[in-house]
């Protein structure tokens, strides 16, 4: 059997090992609280599931849905970016719904570059980048972000002669930073100046918890060779329904529109509709953001009464930490097997994420509380180890 050397090659999904560590503590007896896996709990608001029912008792006989999406969801989600970002976009030319936006992130090095081309991703980071460019048989360049740096990239240090596609997370998986639209509009200069795509992965661009809303790419003054993607699974509580969308540059968008039919990603009709739904709509958005607000004031002090200190930004779900001593692992580990609580080591986000932890806010409130006792119960010692 010849399976592909690049499946074969690559090593366990990071959160993989994080998920067996947690059920081996769970087989011990264990109670824990796990705040390793960033998966969205919250539930899935009740005008959207109903919008979802409707859509399936309206459409008997499935068909297979559009690859370019319904044009009232491209109409709904240009409404959502012109509300939100006061960016103009024209459905039909610069919008593509997807399949959540991980299948569109990692298969866009298929679409983008060719054999001997680079892809840049960031790192510590999530890793869908980086997989799909391997895939695509295209290099990979690591650009290491900094907290010096603010946890970006340096832009000199990237060999832009050699890349198709550079990646920006922001706000930032892990360490829940920004990058200023003044450093978006760099970073897309220095892609046109080098005929490189800039893409912007911009799932939670809807969590933020101080100062002025997260931008966005597509608020650029010219974006060509520019492409954003968003999801509800953060924005809506919507991870299983795996519905987002990538927008931008129209020529990349047609490009995408000729990629895409080949591998069937589509989102179910019923499910556009139910998102057209939750595009329409901000005060769940508003009420999902404030009880992240209200986890993450539960947690951080606590986390903080445990030893590490804080080293990340105030967006996204994730809370980015320097662990005391350096040892992400067995901080982790220690915190783990001493009071229950899971929290995902830096060093399996990527270089530069040794010596921090990342704690996702996705338990329920009450789970949190929990926790947070269990943290100020056993004291910091579970980290000296």
């Amino acid at each position: 059997m010849r399976l592909n050397p690049v499946l074969t090659g690559m090593g366990t999904y990071p959160f993989v090992r994080l998920t067996e560590a947690r059920r081996a503590a769970e087989a011990r007896g264990v109670r824990v609280v796990d705040l390793g896996v960033g998966e969205p709990r919250e539930e899935t608001p009740a005008f959207i599931r109903r919008a979802l029912a409707a859509a399936l008792e309206a459409e008997p006989v499935s068909t297979y849905p559009s690859s370019e999406g319904l044009p009232e969801l491209r109409e709904a989600i240009a409404a959502w970016v012109d509300r939100r970002f006061g960016a103009a976009l024209d459905p039909d030319r610069e919008i593509v719904p997807t399949l959540g936006s991980k299948e569109a992130i990692f298969s866009l090095a298929q679409v983008v570059g060719a054999r001997g081309d680079a892809v840049a991703v960031t790192t510590p980071g999530y890793p869908v980048p980086a997989r799909g460019a391997a895939f695509a048989g295209l290099d990979v360049v690591e650009v290491e972000l900094r907290p010096e740096r603010g946890w970006l990239p340096d832009l000199d240090s990237v060999p832009w002669e050699r890349l198709a596609l550079f990646w920006l997370n922001t706000p930032n998986n892990p360490t829940a930073a920004l990058a200023p639209l003044a450093f978006l509009e760099a970073v897309a200069a220095r892609c046109r100046e080098h005929g490189v795509v800039l893409a912007s992965d911009e799932a939670y661009s809807e969590l933020w918890f101080a100062g002025d809303p997260p931008g966005s790419a597509l608020q650029l003054g010219d974006r060509t060779g520019v492409l954003a993607f968003n999801t509800l699974s953060k924005r809506s509580s919507m991870p299983g329904y795996r519905s987002g969308f990538v927008a931008g540059d129209p020529e990349l968008i047609a490009a995408l529109k000729r990629f895409r039919p080949n591998v069937g990603t589509a989102p179910p009709t019923f499910v556009q509709r139910a998102s057209i739904a939750a595009w329409g709509d901000e005060q769940h958005v508003v009420e999902t953001r404030e009880r992240y607000r209200t986890k993450r004031e539960i947690l951080l002090p606590a986390l903080l009464g445990a030893g590490l200190e804080p080293a990340g930004g105030p967006a996204t779900f994730f809370l980015w930490l320097r662990v005391p001593g350096g040892d992400d692992e067995v901080f982790a580990r220690a915190l783990l097997d001493e009071r229950g609580v899971v929290v995902a080591p830096g060093s399996y986000l990527g270089r530069g994420g040794e010596g921090h932890v990342r704690a996702a806010l996705v338990p329920t409130v009450d789970e949190c509380r929990w926790a947070a006792e269990r943290l100020a119960a056993t004291g910091a010692r579970g980290g000296s180890r």
